[in-house]
């Protein structure tokens, strides 16, 4: 598997999950070759739409920025020889008034 060749940048998830992410990562590079990141992070997505129910989202590549919403405990960025992989469940903002949402906007700020 991956142990010790996958670098974890950055996680809030439990253990638990991190793992399945690193095991579905080693699953993905041995189906697919480094080049196909699409096809990659398809299967990754999938797999944890699957187990974890939907609203994943994961971006896979070697040079790529983001900023992201997520849902808490629900986020993993991770490095596996060149590829870098971020897999996160999507948060939405609710529909609010305006004033709500700057509180919220605030809040996020702080």
């Amino acid at each position: 598997m991956l142990e010790g060749k996958a670098v974890i940048g950055e996680t809030d998830m439990l253990q638990a999950m991190q793992r399945d992410a690193l095991d579905l990562a080693a699953k993905a590079l041995d189906f697919f070759d480094v080049t196909e990141a699409t096809e990659i992070a398809r299967f990754i997505k999938k797999e944890f739409d699957r187990t974890y129910g939907p609203g994943w989202q994961c971006i896979v590549g070697t040079d790529f920025g983001s900023f992201v919403t997520h849902c808490s405990g629900c986020f993993i960025y991770f490095c596996v020889e060149s590829l870098a992989i971020l897999l996160f469940r999507g948060s939405a903002v609710p529909e609010a008034e305006p004033h709500q949402f700057t509180a919220l906007e605030e809040t996020v700020k702080a």
